[in-house]
């Protein structure tokens, strides 16, 4: 018997199948592209997400016949969702994160309640970005389309519907809506009325690991997966991943490098307070029961280094394609030993937490005749590592301790990156002996729905496996904590340059 867990993210889908011991029996990935209609605007074709989920199910399927998938459950990207049909037909594409249309609607929310009443039901702090302000925009912007609408299902559910199962939400997911009541686990009446939406537009909510159903028979015949598979809740992305890294308690952290960087402990009490909603950090549901999980991110994250590899990195893509060698290898080669005299500011994407400023660009500064490639790549790595490092000081002002990180995703495959983060953030990090936690953790998840997982909490902490822990160096720290002291002050001082930069592009 093998457990599917299927990481459905912002630029593709990832299913993997896993034994009793954690092993990865099978893997399959789609790649699907973000669509740009409008300057800001950043969306999905749910179809498309959809073809490329049902491939990925197939082809693990195939690869698992002699140990067949038992159980399903889905780590899913938050915020991002899509109008259905009574039909089941997708009447829109879906927003996602990032999309920049929904940017002016704190200031309706704040003539309506307080950021931080706000915030102690839902445990997030104010952001045009959740799932329930791309609500209110279809319902301002598009009537005659809101109006045909069924629900709006985020990708979790939207997968289990297209399963053939009742779409269910988990707790996990749903806390990343601004619609979720965090201390009840039921959606919010008072944060619903207030938006004029009905509760029922939203698919039901359940704790992450429990049973919603098996697939029809038509349905699993017609993607290629075996039957009597049991789909479970999964869990927002993030937090599947903390649990799948085996972050089971205070004191460690996950730390994803993937398209966005997010650092994401977990804690024992749901804690709302001025101080976290000012520096925009939230408190809602994570994977594992009784725990609630924050996260501190940028959108920039190892997208930038691929906007380096697409933009100035052609002679190592040409020489990785003659040589079969992985081109961020060949470029991350030419980085210098020494800590590099460059900043770079990696708002590339906006920013993510503190900010939250829809506004803010990217910089490179320090720029002479005498700069390489190599020390532009190397500031990189590193500025993307300041902002994270940004956030992890606001955690542990705000009392949540990190003593360990552990990295998961594309970055902690790159021990120069693994030891960048350790060496700037000056905290030891973990490298995993599987990268693929947030599938993990909902395999997992399915497991405990069916019973052959029995105390998630012990089954993790057995599984997991920390295979190299890298120490910051003392030398490079003290070099690195004389850059991000400078580093501080780049945001607050090009704010006004970049804001009219932005004004200049929507014009």
């Amino acid at each position: 018997m093998s457990l599917l867990g299927l990481d459905v993210g912002t630029t593709g889908t990832k299913a993997v199948a896993f034994n009793l011991e954690g092993g990865i029996l099978a893997s399959a990935y789609r790649e699907y592209p973000l669509y740009t209609p409008r300057p800001g605007w950043q969306e999905l074709d749910p179809e498309e997400v959809w073809g490329c989920v049902r491939e990925a199910l197939g082809e693990v399927a195939g690869k698992t016949s002699h140990d067949p998938i038992q159980s399903l459950a889905v780590s899913a990207q938050g915020e991002a969702c899509v109008l259905i049909a009574r039909d089941g037909s997708c009447l829109t594409r879906s927003p996602v994160t990032f999309d920049g249309r929904t940017g002016g609607m704190p200031a309706w929310w704040l003539e309506r309640i307080s950021r931080l009443e706000l915030a102690q039901i839902t445990g997030m702090p104010l952001h045009g970005m959740y799932t329930l302000n791309k609500v209110l925009w279809w319902k301002e912007n598009e009537p005659e389309t809101f109006a045909k609408a069924w629900k709006v299902l985020c990708y979790e559910d939207f997968v289990h519907h297209r399963l053939g199962v009742t779409p269910t939400m988990s707790h996990s997911l749903a806390g990343r809506t601004m619609a979720l009541d965090v201390k009840n686990g039921q959606w919010s009446r008072q944060v619903l009325d207030i938006a004029g939406i009905d509760p029922d537009l939203f698919a039901d909510t359940a704790p992450s690991g429990q049973a919603i159903g098996v697939i029809p028979d038509s349905v699993a015949d017609d993607i290629g997966l075996p039957r009597n598979v049991v789909v479970a809740t999964g869990g927002h992305d993030q937090p599947a991943g903390s649990l799948g890294a085996g972050v089971t308690s205070s004191g460690e952290a996950m730390y994803a490098s993937g398209t966005v960087e997010c650092i994401a402990p977990v804690f024992d009490a749901f804690t709302i307070t001025p101080e976290t909603v000012e520096n925009n950090l939230c408190c809602y549901p994570s994977c594992l029961e009784g725990l609630y999980s924050s996260i501190s991110f940028n959108f920039t994250g190892g997208s930038l280094l691929k906007w380096y590899r697409d933009t100035f990195a052609g002679e190592e893509k040409r020489e990785a394609d003659k040589t079969d060698k992985d081109v961020y290898d060949l470029i991350c080669a030419q980085i210098p030993e020494a800590p590099e005299n460059l900043l770079i500011l990696p708002h590339f994407t906006m920013t993510g937490t503190p900010h939250f400023d829809t506004n803010s660009r990217g910089a490179i500064l320090g720029l002479t005749l005498e700069t390489s490639r190599g020390e532009v790549v190397s500031a990189i790595l590193s500025g993307v590592v300041y902002e994270m490092k940004v956030n992890l000081s606001l955690l542990q002002s705000a009392g949540v301790p990190i003593q360990l990180i552990k990295a998961v995703g594309g970055g902690a495959k790159s021990p120069v990156w693994v030891q960048r983060k350790a060496d700037i953030l000056g905290v030891p990090v973990g490298v995993l002996e599987t990268t693929e936690a947030a599938a993990f953790g909902v395999a997992m998840l399915g497991g405990k729905a069916v019973g052959a997982v029995h105390d998630l909490r012990e089954a993790i902490s057995g599984l997991v496996k920390v295979k190299d822990v890298r120490q910051p160096d003392p030398g490079k720290q003290a070099a690195y904590e004389e850059r991000f002291e400078l580093y501080k002050e780049l945001y607050p001082a090009l704010k006004r340059i970049n804001h009219g930069l932005a004004a200049l592009q929507e014009d």
